[in-house]
């Protein structure tokens, strides 16, 4: 039955109708609107918060599960790019969240959590990434992870969950205790609304929690069989700290896993890509490892710290400035979280990004070091 339109009017004038409860709202899109406000933070554990983000004119998320995003943050003076996995469902548009856990010494983690606050503005770029279920459509899944590497298959099961996608998934969760356990409640939920999701935690130690019914250990391959018979016919996703996910993967490989059906991200910008001790910089000019020896050579010149050094035609600027002892910032060195990006005066590069960078800023000049390859000498405002 048609309906005539109905006019709402507010009790009070100064409340005016929110813009994301327009029925077709705009897409939302870094370089058309780089600033989102935090409009929500959510306590997970005792380290752990989500912290929502809304567009000020009202655009719509639109993202595959699994994807991250960029944050620009400016930190004591500093600007510092930090990449996060988004944590919640594309079924819902009108905001996005990330979920951090707070990183003892990490910079980006403690000021996310002492900081950011609802009317918090925030530079973000993206989102970017090819983690995700949606490009690689099973009957079955299986999701493993551990500490805060559950963001990524928590959207994911989130969309499933939002779209009424009853699929067959079995989503096991390492943790350090029970009380570590992200987003237990909000699983424990999804599961009893789907009948083929299924849940399974494994804890290092019980903690304070005497009465913790569940497994404790660490993940193994017993333990798999017992949880996920079927665990050879599904499709794998896993998200966690290095050890942990090179420990699913010998685990699968001892089974004869099809690695072709195991997908595997992992972010941790806090620890990730030290810089080099200046005192180990070798010659410049030395290929690259496993560059050919005559391959062509081209000269950088880095404007601001009147530096000269030789690039490899096939070896990215990055690499080669630090063999030649040049600090460069740095985090992902995957062309991701845009830290290494620099104006380049004059040359041309070959850049191969993951999202890190904005097509905007591509047209101004601004290219990625990590993941830019020189076709000519380079002149770079650095």
């Amino acid at each position: 039955m048609m309906r005539d339109a109905v006019q709402f009017e507010s009790a009070d004038s100064r409340v005016t109708r929110p813009s994301f409860w327009n029925a077709l709202p705009e897409r939302w899109t870094s370089d058309a609107e780089e600033t989102l406000v935090c409009c929500h933070v959510r306590q997970e554990t005792h380290d752990v918060k989500s912290f929502f983000f809304r567009s000020p004119l009202g655009r719509a998320f639109v993202f595959e599960p699994g994807q991250f995003v960029t944050l620009e943050l400016d930190i004591d003076g500093e600007t510092i790019n930090r990449c996060y996995t988004i944590s919640s469902s594309p079924a819902r548009p009108h905001t996005v969240s990330i979920t951090v856990k707070r990183v003892p010494g990490g910079k980006v983690s403690n000021w996310l959590h002492d900081t950011m606050k609802p009317g918090t503005p925030v530079r973000m770029l993206g989102p970017a990434g090819e983690f995700t279920c949606a490009r690689h459509p099973a009957h079955k899944y299986l999701f493993l992870s551990a500490g805060s590497g559950i963001t990524p298959l928590m959207s994911m099961s989130r969309a499933h969950h939002d779209l009424a996608e009853d699929r067959d998934i079995v989503f096991m969760h390492s943790a350090r205790t029970p009380d570590d356990i992200i987003f237990a409640r909000e699983l424990d939920l999804i599961a009893s609304n789907h009948s083929n999701f299924r849940t399974a935690f494994v804890c290092e130690r019980v903690g304070t929690r005497t009465n913790w019914p569940g497994v404790t250990g660490f993940l193994s391959l017993p333990l798999l069989k017992l949880v996920a018979p079927d665990f050879m016919e599904r499709e794998v996703f896993t998200c966690g700290p290095a050890p942990y996910m090179q420990a699913v993967r010998s685990l699968l490989d001892e089974a004869g896993f099809d690695r072709r059906r195991y997908h595997e991200e992992s972010f941790s910008f806090e620890t990730l890509h030290a810089e080099p001790d200046a005192g180990a910089a070798v010659e410049a000019g030395v290929p690259a490892a496993g560059a050919p020896a005559n391959a062509a050579q081209f000269n950088i010149s880095f404007t601001r710290t009147a530096r000269e050094i030789s690039c490899g035609a096939g070896q990215n600027v990055l690499d080669a400035a630090r063999q030649a002892g040049v600090r460069l910032a740095a985090s992902c060195t995957q062309g991701m979280c845009g830290t290494c990006k620099v104006k380049l005066l004059s040359g041309q590069v070959e850049m191969k990004h993951n999202g890190g960078i904005r097509q905007r800023e591509i047209d101004q000049g601004m290219v990625l070091l990590c993941c830019s390859k020189p076709l000519s000498d380079l002149v770079i405002d650095k």
